[in-house]
């Protein structure tokens, strides 16, 4: 197996420069890039100095029934500020060197930690060693002894496919494999029930990085060697793939300058048929408020070479308490409450209709 040593960051790049490469050229799609920022009607309620303000992404935030029973049994008033995940990275950031929080509680994705850390913007958390040996992904979101986080998301990676289009294109089964789920893209465009079927994140974003890791991944059971370098047979053989539905027109010219969540929630439109993405999307696919494709997308396993993956990966999402916050002790209340095992049933958890099983958007921990 031969090595290629490039640093995680850099992949974005890799994936990006070798995709657009192959065939998308210049093309003017007419779409802009829809990054949300702060977009809900809670949105500004975090200005209320007598509330905890608490900043996190659409798929994070509770209920108003469940932020009631923590004010009630706490007397802490909460105000929800819902960010788009890229846009609260550059919030806290730019709050930070003014000397002031973007919000008390804030979103930490496991690829800030490091410059999280660096930079000095999060309070460590005091968590005991039974804490850490229950939530053993508190690993993520330590350096050395300091815990900056709490998890409350695995988010692990998964697949959803279009059981109509399937089902229309003569294809009656899930597919698991990747040659079976180019067939069936392919065969689903050839028969004119989606133009694009295979949504792909080409912009030089992390999603694009983690999307081609987690790609190599499943296909080739490896994609880091021994001494953490990329295995360079690995992501050429996932390159390969992208390269192949690129060319063949399965993937929208759209996503390569959309962003990554706008190339996802194409499978929540009908415009595409297939997709690998968050575990959010169990619960996006049938919220009609935010879903044009409600009863006809299922979640499934992972694909891989000759069936279902052996593995997947996680993307581990936390909590964490600004270090300008003044209302500290509130906002690690207000943590524990939400990383507890009930709170994070009631937020995630859902009862797919079709088989009446129960499916957790983003495992919890305990």
């Amino acid at each position: 197996m031969k090595k290629i040593f490039l640093k995680t960051l850099g992949v974005a790049t890799l994936a990006t420069l070798s995709l657009t490469a192959c065939s998308l050229g210049n093309k003017n799609t007419g779409k802009e890039t829809t990054k949300m920022e702060e977009t809900t009607a809670k949105s500004d309620t975090s200005k209320d100095s007598d509330s905890l303000s608490v900043m996190i992404p659409e798929w994070a935030v509770p209920s108003d029934n469940l932020l009631k029973e923590f004010t009630d049994s706490t007397g802490i008033k909460v105000s929800i500020n819902q960010v788009a995940w890229d846009a609260i990275r550059d919030k806290i950031g730019i709050a930070a060197s003014g000397g002031e929080a973007s919000a008390d509680v804030v979103e930490v994705d496991w690829s800030w930690v490091g410059e999280f850390d660096s930079a000095d913007w999060l309070e460590p958390l005091k968590v005991d060693d039974s804490l850490k040996t229950e939530m053993p992904t508190i690993s993520s979101f330590s350096v050395g002894d300091k815990v900056l986080a709490l998890p409350y998301s695995n988010d692990y990676r998964i697949a959803y496919y279009n059981t109509k289009h399937f089902e229309e294109a003569g294809i009656g089964e899930e597919p698991k494999t990747y040659d079976q789920i180019y067939e069936a893209v392919k065969t689903i465009k050839e028969k004119g029930i989606a133009e694009h079927p295979y949504p792909l994140v080409l912009t030089a974003e992390e999603k694009a990085s983690t999307g081609l890791i987690w790609t190599a991944y499943t296909m080739n059971d490896k994609v880091f060697n021994d001494d953490n370098t990329l295995n360079e047979e690995s992501v050429k053989a996932a390159l390969k793939f992208y390269d192949k539905l690129i060319k063949e027109d399965l993937v929208d010219p759209a996503d390569k300058t959309a962003d990554g969540m706008e190339t996802y929630r194409r499978i929540t439109t009908g415009t595409a048929s297939y997709l690998t993405g968050p575990t959010s999307y169990i619960g996006t696919v049938n919220n009609a408020e935010k879903s044009q494709v409600v009863g006809e997308v299922a979640p499934i396993l992972m694909p891989g070479k000759t069936g279902n993956a052996k593995h997947t990966m996680a993307l581990p999402e936390a909590l964490g308490i600004t270090k300008f916050s003044k209302k500290k002790e509130e906002a690690r209340k207000f943590i524990d409450w939400y990383t507890s095992a009930d709170t994070q049933e009631k937020v995630k958890c859902r009862t797919w209709k079709s088989s009446n099983k129960k499916f957790c958007i983003s495992e919890t921990y305990r």
